[in-house]
């Protein structure tokens, strides 16, 4: 998997080895030791088109407990608010040598267009576009799911959950009913 643009671009085994790795990493993190080598030298940029905070911030402490650079874009103040394309952007990213781009949009459809146009070279990970999806948020809402559960093991196999909200507008909604 190059990109993650969509839950369903990860099998059954692929999420159970995201969330396996996550718990992994957050026993790690309760020791002394805080950061890790596994990003060094690599840049990451958050790309946030809309307002955010928890996504944002997430993204960059997990990236820089990786040991990346991080970048964080925020649309306001930027050339995007003369006009400036997604294409633009992204070619300006890449010509800074972002290895990956974490990319929150109102446009539905925007991470899977950054990734499909090429415009940039390095991994998309879709944190929320439109009303479409939101699979980092499902996968967070997965961990939390299996951790109060069954113990940050196996898979979430029989589980019903109940969503509450406007689910037709909902990308977060969508995202778990996929997973």
């Amino acid at each position: 998997m190059k990109h993650l643009l969509s839950i369903s671009d990860l099998s059954k085994h692929q999420a159970i080895e995201i969330l396996d790795t996550a718990v992994e990493l957050a026993r790690l993190s309760e020791g002394s030791v805080k950061k890790f080598p596994t990003l060094r030298g690599r840049t990451v940029v958050n790309l946030f088109f809309e307002d955010s905070t928890r996504t944002r911030i997430s993204f960059e402490a997990a990236a820089k407990r990786l040991s990346a650079d991080v970048i964080n874009f925020a649309a306001k103040g930027s050339s995007v608010s003369k006009g400036e394309s997604l294409k633009d952007t992204a070619l300006t990213l890449q010509a800074m040598g972002a290895d990956a781009v974490v990319i929150r949009h109102s446009a539905s459809g925007a991470a899977h267009q950054l990734a499909k146009q090429e415009w940039m070279k390095g991994v998309v990970i879709n944190a929320g576009d439109g009303t479409h999806e939101h699979p980092t948020q499902a996968l967070l809402d997965a961990f939390t799911i299996r951790r109060h559960l069954s113990g940050d093991q196996g898979d979430l196999s029989g589980i019903k959950v109940g969503i509450i909200g406007d689910i037709l507008h909902s990308r977060v909604a969508r995202s778990n009913v996929l997973l």
